[in-house]
């Protein structure tokens, strides 16, 4: 069985509904399969502060994200990311910052990534790489 881990544009498609695609995908897989990094979570609070969300918008984050549960940062990440990183860079593809440390989440952990992004494809080390917003 596989562990996926949302990237946050796949998130933010899923809460505001953009992709009706990654909400049903969503919906055919059993809690404890699908997650999201800290990283991610850290993100979308920063989107809600930075757009003034309104009451509704905060709700909705915070119940997905108590749905999906959210994977801790830990020291296994941070030795993972300096060796992705490094390579990346090595082959002349680094990503955004913040990028860079969802996909070396997603690698410690052994997760296949969900995203919209297509930067991800030259992430050298993913388990696998997901789109679920098929429809955008």
């Amino acid at each position: 069985m596989s562990l996926f881990l949302l990237d946050t544009n796949m998130v933010s498609y899923i809460i505001n509904g953009r992709s009706p695609a990654a909400r049903a995908r969503l919906s055919t897989l059993k809690l404890g399969t699908v997650t999201v990094s800290a990283i991610t979570e850290a993100e979308l609070w920063y989107g809600v502060e930075h757009h003034q969300a309104g009451v509704k918008r905060r709700n909705a984050v915070r119940l997905l994200l108590d749905r999906l549960g959210v994977l801790s940062w830990e020291r296994r990440e941070a030795v993972v990311y300096g060796i992705f990183r490094a390579r990346q860079d090595a082959m002349g593809k680094a990503l955004a910052p913040l990028d860079t440390m969802i996909a070396a989440h997603a690698i410690a952990v052994g997760a296949v990534l969900v995203s919209h992004d297509r930067a991800f494809q030259h992430a050298i080390g993913l388990s696998g790489l997901e789109d679920w917003a098929t429809d955008l």
